[in-house]
């Protein structure tokens, strides 16, 4: 490679204080908050009660990659940890100065960061407003403080953001566009009983599509577990390290985010917002090509039916695609994926340090092994570039990369 990489799909590890460190006195109590135990582990705690994620997910982790044989199809025992270690060991997991060290040894120029617990705590307190906001907005200006939205050109951290309330929402909204976020976080799934494309929430998409401000659904706790699981003999109170196989296939992983592709859809968000992106990042893509036909054949039979966010294109799925970029797991076959949304829209993503993920990014490297030259570089630096306001362009002098370490997917 002649050309340094950007990876669509890096992670940190948050410290305790990651939602109350900047919170409001009168939440202080109540928002997310960490209690370790003679063990050493921080135990997460909400409102008194434990959350989706039980501990601190960096506290007991398997090492970058550990998983690669459980998802390659190896190994079937399920979450078992490998390799196990501390992200508090690891400067480069919870620090932005030994990150940006990291990103030169692993010739990344620049990397989009998302949370780990982050993603997991919104729906477990949208029964409060206001609690919600405030532990939104403290957990932004913690990462503000501790890695920043990009002035650096390089680490592009995402701020988590709600459509819960839509006045607060717009509030937090301009907040953080003003402190200069590249991109912005929602969660998959319905918001308090609404599609994210009800023409209620038309003022937040208005305003990232003037923004220029791309808006990514990244696996989250979308609460299935509790309104759709427990109509399947499910427990909806089963952590994140204890969900069934049933609830595996149907309340996480893909399901809400193909749920709420639909929604964006067929409600015809992309009508009333022609420059709204959204992007989706470790949700997979296997089930992308069949989502296209689904889509488009719910118009056909739907077209007599009420059409709350106005009329649909004879091809909705031809709006799905122009408006979507997606990056895949590091296991699915991202020639199909260019087969089914072209080129342009596809990024390449690490999920590093994650043990789900890679363990080195230029790991990705040999799945474009077919792919020309062209469709190589916008997958791996290109179009990510595109999407932050990066310019692609070959550097002064060509930057010759280290192979891509032995033992690697």
């Amino acid at each position: 490679m002649e050309y340094p990489l950007i990876d669509a799909d890096g992670h940190y590890y948050e410290p305790d204080d990651c939602f109350s460190r900047h919170i409001e006195a009168r939440f202080k109590d109540e928002t997310v908050r960490v209690e370790r135990g003679a063990d050493g582990l921080g135990r997460v705690f909400l409102r008194g009660g434990r959350t989706f994620m039980s501990v601190m997910p960096g506290d007991y982790a398997s090492a970058p990659g550990a998983l690669e044989g459980l998802f390659a199809g190896g190994v079937a025992d399920g979450f078992t940890h490998r390799e196990v270690i501390n992200a508090r060991d690891y400067p480069e997991f919870t620090q932005k100065p030994a990150r940006l060290a990291l990103l030169d040894e692993q010739g990344l120029e620049a990397t989009i960061m998302l949370p780990t617990l982050g993603v997991a705590v919104e729906y477990d307190m949208r029964d409060d407003v206001e609690l919600t906001y405030a532990s939104l907005r403290a957990f932004n200006r913690w990462l503000e403080e501790d890695w920043g939205y990009g002035d650096d050109g390089r680490i592009f951290a995402v701020p988590m953001l709600s459509l819960l309330d839509i006045e607060r929402a717009m509030t937090e909204l301009h907040r953080v566009i003003d402190a200069g976020a590249r991109l912005v976080h929602l969660c998959p799934g319905p918001i308090g009983g609404r599609s994210p494309a009800d023409p209620l929430f038309d003022p937040f998409w208005a305003t990232v599509a003037e923004a220029g401000i791309p808006v990514v659904f990244h696996v989250s706790n979308s609460g299935y577990n509790h309104f759709y699981g427990t109509y399947w003999s499910e427990n909806p109170t089963n952590p994140s390290h204890l969900q069934s196989p049933l609830q595996w296939a149907l309340c996480n992983t893909e399901r809400p985010v193909v749920d709420t592709l639909i929604a964006l859809t067929l409600h015809n968000l992309f009508g009333r917002h022609p420059d709204v992106r959204v992007v989706s990042i470790e949700n997979g893509s296997s089930w992308l090509k069949p989502l296209f036909k689904t889509i488009d054949k719910a118009a056909a039979l739907g077209r007599r039916g009420p059409m709350i966010g106005g009329k649909l294109p004879g091809e909705p799925s031809r709006a799905l695609a122009e408006h979507l970029w997606v990056c895949p797991f590091p296991e699915d076959d991202v020639n199909e994926l260019i087969d089914a949304i072209g080129a342009d829209h596809v990024l390449f993503g690490s999920d590093y340090p994650h043990p789900e993920g890679l363990r080195e990014p230029r790991d990705y490297i040999p799945r474009l092994a077919g792919c020309n030259a062209e469709i190589t570089r916008k997958v791996l630096r290109g179009n990510t570039a595109g999407l932050l306001g990066l310019p692609d362009r070959a550097p002064a002098s060509p930057v010759r990369l280290p192979e891509p370490r032995a033992g690697g997917r």
